[in-house]
């Protein structure tokens, strides 16, 4: 099975997910002719060639290098340094994702700005900043809130961990945890196959 399989046609529902922003933007940029695209014939299915989907993403300033790379993006923060590493080595081996990360809160806050990832993996214990903090900083940008927030602790107070949900956390890995099983997760979240065994 290969990973490097490029979309040549796009849902509106794909093309949403690329371009960070919600499908009833994309079908409305369809319907006024602003994203050009066809449909299915004998059905009211929209679909976005990605030469397409290129040139409106350029026209709206908005960042083509989802579409460029096909490439899902992971930001690891947490400042055990080890695990860390444990954590980008299995994420670079797949080879399917782009990976940058932070040690403390505040960094996590400006990466999560400029690297835009669709997966964080976060420490809820930082130095600086507790992990709910982060969660709500993300959770208050608009922009942001197809980003997808896993996080990680030793702690296991149920009270705690629904505080975290509530801040805007999509899951919850009790440490200690397998990379492999972290690696499931991103993949079950972001709908694509987990390739295990590599």
């Amino acid at each position: 099975m290969t990973s490097k399989n490029v979309k040549n046609v796009f849902t509106t529902g794909e093309a949403a997910k690329i371009c960070k922003v919600s499908q009833q933007t994309i079908i409305r940029c369809f319907d006024n002719g602003s994203l050009k695209g066809f449909r299915v014939p004998g059905s009211r299915f929209r679909r976005i060639p990605r030469d397409q989907l290129y040139i409106f993403m350029k026209e709206n300033g908005i960042p083509t290098d989802a579409l460029e790379s096909g490439k899902r993006k992971i930001l690891i923060v947490d400042d055990d340094e080890e695990l860390v590493e444990l954590m980008v080595d299995v994420f670079a081996r797949d080879g399917r994702f782009d990976y940058k990360s932070a040690n403390n809160g505040f960094d996590a806050g400006m990466m999560v700005k400029e690297f835009r990832p669709d997966v964080v993996v976060l420490d809820v214990m930082l130095p600086d900043i507790n992990g709910k903090e982060v969660c709500q900083r993300v959770r208050s940008d608009p922009t942001m809130s197809s980003v997808k927030i896993i996080c990680i602790s030793g702690m296991v107070e149920q009270d705690k961990i629904a505080d975290l949900r509530a801040a805007g956390a999509d899951d919850f890995i009790h440490k200690p945890f397998t990379v492999e099983k972290l690696m499931e997760r991103a993949c079950e979240m972001l709908e694509i196959e987990a390739i295990t065994g590599t």
